[in-house]
């Protein structure tokens, strides 16, 4: 089977995870601190921290930014669940944005439309989560924009996207976002088995989150509310959570950021041969905004159901039975049953349901060779001729 996506181990991976697992530190020791100045250097932000999950960093970004209960969170149906479940985890409720038909991220259009409503009904979001779907980045300036004039903070869920670059300057530089999340899920650009970070310019906020990440607990005698009774004094000042991550997740992490620009400009090659294998084939290829370099965590097709004489999950199960292990990025959020007992119906956003309908993502990640990618483009073949 190849798979939709898979971490790639070298030995000095490997290597690097031996000397943490010899060192006196497993966790909470220097290799942490060192593979967070690493990703702030790489991508330009002021302040990293790393947590054990993109789901932990979305979590404590939203109660950086101060969302709580009846304050709302938007983001795209289009989405892990992750992406929304945070704002539930802060008591704020949750709404969703269409998605713009060729890029497949948050509609700024959309997004506009919908706060102008908002607006009149005082229901404006407090936070805006906009998610870089297969790794391209949103219209950053223009949500950005609308996020100044209608006094929302904006969060960039870069979890599929790091390596990737906007307007030139690499994601997570925060030009345009409050804060960026990363994440380092083995199937993402660059892993850490489990892991994930949020990057920030603000040291407000990457103080706010080096508390939240952490218990809420505190040696530094400038967060405490009297003096230390001794070396061995610590205070909760905060009601936090555990979510640091280990040295052995950052080692890993380091050695693979050496590796990340050639990660990425490999899913590049392949992204344009599968552009050019494809070509005369009934699907809709993937679109790359021209203020763009998607970092290709993913690599959709939309099949043209109008042309071919078999249906979506007909061609799915296809490909599953040719040995070509094919997923489908999203279910669009509103329609999980936890969501649709809040009251959201499946149409109220076409543009995700029209994706959802067609959407197939082929194997993408940097190991895949031009063999296999051939062997998926002839499963592909066959599949939508329904042979």
């Amino acid at each position: 089977m190849i798979p939709y996506g898979k971490q790639d181990i070298s030995q000095a991976d490997i290597d690097a995870v031996l000397g943490v697992l010899e060192s006196d530190f497993l966790t909470q020791g220097p290799m942490v601190p060192r593979f967070e100045q690493v990703v702030a250097s790489h991508v330009g932000a002021s302040h990293a921290l790393a947590v054990n999950s993109a789901t932990s960093a979305l979590h404590i970004a939203c109660l950086a930014l101060g969302l709580g209960k009846g304050d709302w969170l938007w983001t795209t149906p289009v989405t892990f669940v992750a992406s929304a479940n945070c704002g539930l985890y802060c008591g704020a409720n949750v709404d969703f944005v269409d998605i713009d038909p060729k890029t497949y991220n948050l509609c700024p259009e959309a997004l506009k439309a919908k706060l102008e409503s908002a607006k009149q009904s005082n229901r404006l979001p407090k936070v805006v989560v906009a998610v870089h779907l297969c790794g391209q980045p949103c219209d950053m300036q223009a949500i950005d924009g609308l996020a100044k004039e209608y006094g929302f903070k904006l969060i960039e869920d870069a979890s599929h996207a790091i390596g990737g670059k906007y307007q030139g300057e690499f994601i997570g530089s925060c030009r345009y976002s409050d804060i960026t999340v990363f994440s380092f899920h083995p199937v993402k650009i660059v892993t850490t088995a489990e892991g994930g970070m949020a990057v920030t310019n603000s040291a407000e906020l990457a103080e706010k989150m080096n508390l939240l990440r952490s218990h809420g607990v505190t040696r530094d005698p400038a967060l405490m509310t009297r003096e230390p009774d001794g070396p061995w004094y610590y205070q909760q000042v905060d009601l936090g959570f555990n979510y640091r991550m280990t040295e052995l997740q950052a080692a890993l992490g380091v050695s693979q950021m050496d590796r990340l620009d050639a990660f990425v400009a490999r899913r590049h090659q392949l992204a344009k041969r599968y552009d050019r294998l494809l070509s005369d084939l009934p699907v809709v290829l993937p679109w790359q905004h021209p203020d763009s370099y998607s970092g290709l965590h993913l690599y959709v097709v939309r099949l043209k159901l109008d042309v071919i004489s078999r249906t979506h999950r007909e061609v799915f199960e296809s490909l599953r039975e040719q040995g070509i292990g094919v997923n489908l990025h999203y279910i669009p959020v509103h329609t999980q049953p936890f969501y649709e007992s809040m009251g959201f119906e499946a149409e109220a956003f076409p543009q995700s349901m029209a994706y959802y309908r067609e959407a197939i993502s082929l194997p993408m990640f940097q190991g895949l060779t031009d063999d296999q990618q051939d062997e998926v483009v002839e499963a592909l073949r066959v599949a939508l001729a329904g042979e």
